[in-house]
């Protein structure tokens, strides 16, 4: 059976330890040199970013997100043994691991270290889709014979230079389809190297929930709950009409999936749509204040990324979530693109004001779309709106002053609400 040393790179036979150093780290399968899909997903990566600039964090549990009413935005694979997991309420977390260094979010830091991995990755392969700044699908079809090694040899590399030169690390997801890719990236984290070949495709899948699969979020799970479909082999058993006559399109790719299907390309030129951040709270919350500073911290979270990136958006959408699961969404068309938080904070908040009295809610959105590069934002100014120009200008100012001396130089009031 093909193997890899995943440390030194040799290719080996089945071993149980590398031959030439000695390494555990060894990838054996019998499709290794043969697949090509690939997902690359960082492990942790805000918290392992923070480690690596503050080696006194290294054996801490940190969590990277907002105040004592903020949520978490990712914890390092310390905290999250304690319990500590993506969107749970700061207080919460805390419970849980009261020792954990709380860090605010530093996106520009954070889009830096992706920007490097990017290049990282192209010089693997021209096929390069992006999901977020610490995720990836990758196409390596027809590189052996560029690189002189076979996709996963190169894959093992990438992750190799990223640890040596950036200090962070990635797991790997290698299989012939990005579904499968995706699934595979997530069964061996941190650090792992999985593969899914075609052979064992439908074996592997049989017992698995249908929440391994992307995009199927707590009301999918909900619907397919009703159907009595809760894994791939409840999916198996319904024919192609029948789950698109329940389900509709979503039914449609269920078929396909559950038999490992998937025929998306990697695509390297997919654009970036919106920008968007949510939060599910821990109980269903009617209070205004803290729906209020909500709203003006995913507004911050979403500007923050969109200067990351370079990028501003002309259509604000809030997205509420009742207690009854019932989906509240209202947007608005800007004159001038934005990638200001004040400006989103403001037009978010009026959105909400439209709403009324609905709640309770459980979960809150804010997002940006209509994308388009930074050099057309918040051109005309807001002749309504007379101070936003220097709010304007007092928020880049601030942005400087954090990237100077840190996110906690200055902190809003409503961010600690």
């Amino acid at each position: 059976m093909p193997g890899l040393c995943r440390d030194c790179l040799t290719t080996l036979t089945d071993e149980r330890r590398c031959t030439a150093c000695g390494s555990p780290r060894i990838k054996a399968h019998p499709e290794l040199f043969d697949l090509s899909i690939a997902h690359m997903d960082c492990d942790a990566f805000y918290a392992s970013v923070e480690k690596r600039d503050n080696p006194e964090l290294a054996d801490k549990p940190v969590i990277i997100g907002g105040g004592k009413r903020g949520v978490v935005s990712t914890a390092c694979y310390v905290a999250r043994i304690r319990g500590v997991r993506s969107a749970m309420p700061m207080f919460k977390a805390l419970q849980l691991c009261p020792e954990a260094v709380v860090i605010k979010p530093r996106m520009s830091v954070y889009a830096e270290v992706s920007r490097e991995i990017r290049k990282m990755m192209d010089e693997l392969t021209p096929v390069v889709e992006p999901l977020s700044l610490d995720e990836a699908f990758m196409d390596l079809s027809g590189t052996q014979r560029l690189h002189g090694a076979p996709p996963a040899v190169m894959l093992a590399r990438l992750v190799g230079r990223m640890k040596d030169e950036l200090g962070v690390t990635g797991s790997i997801g290698l299989s012939h389809n990005k579904f499968l890719a995706k699934v595979a990236s997530d069964l061996d984290k941190p650090r792992g190297f999985s593969v899914i070949g075609k052979a064992e495709t439908a074996e592997f899948l049989y017992d698995k929930p249908v929440r391994l699969i992307w995009g199927i979020g707590p009301a999918a799970q909900e619907s397919l709950d009703r159907a009595g479909i809760r894994s791939f082999s409840d999916l198996l058993r319904w024919d192609q009409e029948a789950l698109t006559a329940r389900f509709g399109s979503m039914g449609y790719r269920l078929w396909h999936l559950a038999r490992g299907q998937d025929k998306r390309r990697v695509s390297a030129h997919e654009p970036m749509k919106s920008i968007s951040n949510e939060t599910t709270f821990f109980e269903d919350t009617a209070s205004l204040d803290i729906l209020d500073g909500h709203i003006w911290r995913l507004s911050e979270k979403v500007a923050d990324r969109a200067k990351a990136k370079g990028l501003a958006g002309r259509v604000v959408t809030l997205k509420l979530k009742r207690a009854n699961h019932k989906i509240i969404t209202r947007r608005v068309s800007l004159r001038d693109a934005t990638q200001i938080a004040d400006r989103l904070y403001r037009t978010a908040r009026g959105l909400f004001d439209q709403v009324g009295d609905q709640g309770p809610y459980r979960l809150l959105g804010v997002g940006l779309s209509e994308l388009c590069p930074e050099a057309q934002a918040d051109i005309s100014g807001d002749l309504l709106d007379p101070g936003a120009t220097q709010r304007s200008q007092a928020e880049r100012a601030t942005d400087e002053i954090r990237r100077r001396f840190g996110n906690d130089a200055i902190v809003k009031g409503r961010a600690l609400r």
